[in-house]
């Protein structure tokens, strides 16, 4: 049997993760012959999940169609609207291989890029994307929480300090948010609350499509196994 398919077992049987959308437990890959790749030069990326490795690929099977719940189109809106393409004047959407970018950058040494899945625990704990970290919406949401929690996020993961009541956010991380889907206005929400408090619009990023998006394209999901802490 080729390394590379032993590799992709020995990564699916030890991760307490498990992975959704490019499931590699439904069969054996040869990770140097994949049918499938995320882009021509880019067969798949190795991602931390805690102290496991995971696999971000796309699914396999040809005959694979997108998970429930992201397979319906109609959601009523309000609230569920279709949002802008651009949230504002310079902050960035992007699209599958920039998300895919941003996340090897997270993982290294001493990143400066945070990727945030802003979405609710129960959503999060679902499924979502290698890498991400959960920050709901509603912790940087004036309207749910208070001023102190989100001063917070904004020192503690963010980068932002504070002096004589002033904010400085000329070192702070570059932040790339993602919720639900086009239709989904929770990432959108911390974007605008974020630029309200003075955070650079250019270290904002908006990965507009979202987890619909990403299930459309059969990439690798993750949820926390139900024994894992």
């Amino acid at each position: 049997m080729p390394l590379s398919v032993v590799l992709l077992m020995m990564l699916v049987l030890l991760s307490p993760w498990s992975a959704q959308a490019a499931e590699p437990s439904e069969g054996l890959f040869d990770l140097d012959a994949l049918e499938v790749k995320i882009a021509p030069d880019l067969p798949y990326i190795e991602l931390l999940e805690g102290d496991e490795t995971v696999l971000l690929m796309r699914h396999q099977d040809p005959g694979h169609t997108i998970r429930p719940p992201f397979e319906k189109t109609s959601r009523p809106c309000p609230p569920y609207c279709v949002q802008p393409m651009q949230l504002a004047p310079g902050v960035e959407t992007i699209g599958e291989l920039e998300l895919i970018d941003y996340l090897q950058r997270a993982a290294g040494e001493l990143s400066d890029v945070l990727v945030i899945d802003s979405r609710t625990p129960d959503w999060f704990a679902r499924g979502t994307i290698p890498g991400a970290l959960n920050i709901p919406y509603t912790q940087l949401d004036p309207a749910h929480a208070k001023p102190a929690q989100i001063a917070e996020l904004l020192q503690l993961e963010f980068g932002a300090v504070t002096a004589d009541g002033l904010w400085d956010f000329d070192h702070v991380k570059t932040l790339v948010f993602f919720c639900n889907g086009a239709w989904c206005g929770q990432s959108p929400t911390n974007i605008k609350a974020l630029l309200g408090f003075g955070f650079p619009a250019h270290k904002l990023k908006w990965y507009r499509g979202g987890m619909q998006a990403w299930e459309q394209l059969g990439l690798t999901t993750v949820s926390r196994a139900p024994d894992a802490d």
